[in-house]
């Protein structure tokens, strides 16, 4: 095969290639802004997310396990979300807000429950980083966390 040849088909893939490339780029320019802020982080709060998958025999909803670590005093700020949230503190201690009720501590070891919605805040008590691991049931296509004021 010449070299002008073999240039030329180059020049053609690396010309399909762009197109994809280009789209491949967009995808991840709008996951990045979807997910994003589905999960924005507070100081000292950090989120890593390990699933996220479509719930089985509901298309509509997803299930979503993530970890979470809060530095001593680190809060996630009030929020909601768009479905229920299922949580194992791992280590310290946590202090869950729930509008309309009074402040409970969760210890590691211990779990809670976020129903749908539920105005909400979680802050670390402890003096040492605290780890939660939760579980989300949401609709899909939501963001994870909805901010309030």
């Amino acid at each position: 095969m010449s070299e002008a040849r073999s240039a030329t088909m180059l020049l053609n893939n690396s010309r399909s290639r762009i197109p994809v490339t280009v789209a491949l780029v967009a995808l991840l320019t709008v996951c990045g802004v979807i997910v994003a802020p589905a999960i924005a982080q507070a100081p000292g709060f950090t989120v890593k997310p390990l699933l996220r998958t479509t719930l089985s025999g509901d298309e509509t909803k997803e299930s979503i396990i993530m970890t979470a670590e809060f530095a001593p005093g680190a809060s996630t700020g009030r929020h909601t979300h768009p479905g229920d949230e299922y949580a194992t503190v791992l280590q310290g201690t946590l202090e869950l807000r729930v509008e309309g009720r009074e402040a409970r501590r969760i210890n590691a070891g211990e779990a809670y429950h976020n129903p749908k919605g539920v105005v909400h805040e979680t802050r670390n008590v402890s003096d040492v980083p605290a780890r939660v691991v939760s579980t989300f049931v949401i609709e899909k296509g939501k963001p994870i966390v909805e901010p309030v004021p």
